[in-house]
């Protein structure tokens, strides 16, 4: 069955090979966005050119009706108002992407259940706003999905504190990467067109509304792992600097969020329930296979000489020798 499908964004991270299947399956495809990406939409994709920002422009996706839209770009509970102004009445499955980090993370549960898990986060805003984003949309008239990303790969490299090319350089350098703990905590790794698969079978799924699903992978790779398998993407050798985690608060009180908020723990995800909804699938799970691409588009920047924020690096310099003069 052919579906008018809209996605709100389209172009980034996670949507675009969404886009792609979505298009290879047979639907009608437009993509709002603001048209900058340096990524061209795949063949037969309608694109239309706005900015959420801008009610007038935002307004006219709510002049006609669409079987499912896809929502990529709400981070805010202001933002999701608007999309309920827009959308109520105009949709018939609205799909929210929230994120992974919504779940309350503690050291007596690794393995992460829509059923057992509970959406509270007190340590990052980002997460906060997103819990809020879906009590909004679950408390009004939209036809709701809602799915949490984890940790998804294409584009950028995946690091602890969410220091992005930053940490290549420091490695291509020579110098010590920062890892929050001992380096031995499970962190799961999604492909973004692993991702993908399971995820437009939701359009138009009745089994699917009004429902909460995560799509990742089934396993798991300590960080030590991800940072070394970066390295030999590299052709260098990853010098490891780990920190607790307290530690690297007290330097920089906002690593609370990505650090306590997700990345110290372990965390696995029981995929059963997406699976049951849209059937089984098989993620990647090679680890030097998944950073295949993280790591082409990093190399692509680097030969461009696309700008890299590099403003951390002399906190994290003094973090890194004051860690390694201890019991000197």
């Amino acid at each position: 069955m052919t579906l008018n499908v809209l996605f709100v964004g389209g172009t980034g991270q996670i949507s675009l090979p969404c886009v792609e299947l979505a298009i290879a399956a047979g639907h009608k495809v437009s993509v709002f966005n603001r048209g900058q990406r340096a990524e061209p939409l795949p063949k037969g994709a309608i694109s239309i050119i706005g900015d959420m920002k801008d009610p007038q422009s935002y307004a006219q996706l709510g002049q006609q009706h669409w079987d499912v839209v896809n929502q990529f770009m709400v981070f805010t509970p202001e933002q999701m108002q608007q999309d309920i102004a827009t959308f109520s009445g105009k949709v018939g499955q609205y799909i929210f992407i929230s994120s992974a980090s919504v779940y309350q993370k503690h050291p007596f549960a690794y393995m992460t259940s829509e059923a057992t898990t509970p959406a509270v986060n007190p340590w990052w805003p980002y997460s906060q706003a997103k819990i809020a984003c879906e009590n909004l949309m679950k408390a009004s008239a939209l036809p709701w999905a809602n799915v949490r990303p984890s940790h998804t790969t294409r584009t950028g490299l995946p690091t602890m504190l969410n220091e992005g090319d930053s940490v290549a350089l420091r490695m291509l350098a020579g110098k010590p990467v920062l890892v929050a703990g001992d380096g031995t905590a499970i962190w799961t790794l999604t492909r973004s067109e692993d991702f993908a698969k399971p995820y437009v079978k939701l359009f138009g799924n009745p089994a699917a509304l009004k429902e909460d699903f995560h799509i990742t992978g089934d396993v798991g790779f300590t960080w030590d792992a991800i940072y070394m398998s970066i390295a030999k993407g590299l052709g260098v050798e990853a010098k490891l600097a780990h920190v607790p985690t307290d530690t690297l608060i007290r330097y920089k009180s906002d690593w609370a969020g990505p650090l306590l908020g997700d990345k110290t723990w372990t965390t696995l995800f029981d995929n059963s329930k997406i699976k049951r909804v849209a059937g089984d699938f098989i993620c990647e799970t090679d680890l030097d296979k998944i950073l295949v691409e993280p790591i082409r588009f990093l190399k692509q920047r680097l030969a461009a000489k696309a700008p890299v924020n590099q403003e951390l690096d002399p906190l994290i310099d003094r973090i890194c020798a004051e860690q390694a003069a201890l019991g000197a």
